[in-house]
């Protein structure tokens, strides 16, 4: 029988704090949320390697390092909103349900919403709303939020996504810039957007956040 609370242990010593994640909230989130339980039963023996983890066409859960290092960098505290975009069978927001004081998750199928809501629910995670819509188009009616946590890499980030972040919120992205991605922290400060540099990561581009190029005759 597959002891899973070890390689969860193995998991945070390996690639969470050896990535200079040491923060104790994300730690214990991370060492508490049985990552096995939030893949395609066929994947949970892959559940803690140290590497994107498919799940559905062009869709990945990010490796803890990415993921670990996005969560140090947003700060989030037990009095935030936090949007969760793209969180598949609902991990990610499992985890950060831990340390914010609610989130929003979207997913664009409705039966991994279901999935994910029944999940969540034998986990307790009762902070947790499942939003079923187009990943690009964040969940305004439950927001604006203080962080914001993209599951996957963009091409680039809608209007319409920025503009559900508070002013004084962060933002967490993954850009894919030609073969090596770019996460990057974003802050809204009187109304712009401020970004910084945080490390590299890959991933694949989620549906609706790719550019389409047209040709030119």
């Amino acid at each position: 029988m597959t002891d899973y609370s070890a390689r969860r242990t193995t998991m945070v010593d390996t690639q969470v704090r050896t990535a200079d994640v040491t923060k104790f909230p994300i730690i214990e989130a991370m060492l508490s949320v049985p990552r096995e339980a939030f893949v395609p039963r066929a994947k949970r023996e892959m559940a803690y390697v140290g590497e994107n983890l498919p799940f559905d066409t062009d869709r990945v859960l990010l490796d803890p390092r990415t993921f670990a290092k996005m969560l140090d960098a947003l700060n989030i505290q037990s009095d935030d909103l936090v949007l969760d975009i793209g969180s598949g069978l609902g991990y990610s927001a499992a985890v950060i349900a831990r340390m914010a004081e609610a989130v929003v998750a979207v997913e664009d199928d409705e039966d991994r919403v279901s999935e994910a809501q029944s999940i969540l629910a034998e986990h307790d995670a009762d902070n947790v709303i499942m939003h079923f819509g187009p990943l690009q188009e964040g969940a305004a009616e439950h927001g604006p939020y203080d962080v914001i946590c993209i599951q996957g890499a963009v091409d680039f980030v809608p209007e319409a996504v920025l503009d559900q972040l508070k002013e004084g919120g962060r933002i967490a992205v993954l850009f894919s810039e030609e073969r090596l991605g770019v996460v990057r922290i974003g802050y809204r400060i009187d109304g712009e957007m401020s970004w910084r540099f945080l490390f590299n990561a890959g991933a694949p581009v989620l549906p609706g956040f790719k550019k389409h190029f047209a040709f030119a005759l």
